[in-house]
């Protein structure tokens, strides 16, 4: 049974894997890497949108964003050759802290009829 957990990392990497190939779009000339990158983006958001049926908007977005643009950082590092400095780590953990206090925020603070933080994905279909 998929999990609002799961799914949110599964968009999350799709997302960080579009936004790695993005250099290959070449400002979308390249039509192939063009596509890859705006499918990926397009089925992030999708998902995005099937997840927040079940977990507030703003937790959802502030780990997705947040997570992402501390993944894609990492990944511009280790395999685009990408400098790290002393600002990008601070900035980066300041991030990683954001997202951690607005996902403890999130759970203390449940709308009713959802759960914040993971909860079963019964239908995945768009009505």
């Amino acid at each position: 049974m998929w999990t609002a957990g799961p799914l949110l990392v599964v968009a999350i990497a799709i997302e960080v894997g579009a936004t790695a190939v993005l250099p290959r779009a070449k400002g979308f000339t390249d039509p192939f890497w063009a596509a890859v990158v705006l499918g990926g983006y397009a089925v992030s958001i999708w998902l995005l949108a099937v997840i927040v049926r079940y977990m507030d908007v703003s937790v959802v977005y502030a780990i997705w964003s947040g997570a992402g643009t501390a993944a894609i950082a990492v990944v511009g590092v280790l395999v685009l050759g990408e400098r790290l400095d002393l600002v990008k780590v601070v900035a980066l953990t300041l991030i990683i802290v954001g997202v951690v206090v607005l996902n403890l925020h999130g759970a203390h603070h449940r709308p009713s009829g959802r759960t914040a933080g993971v909860a079963e994905v019964q239908d995945l279909s768009v009505e």
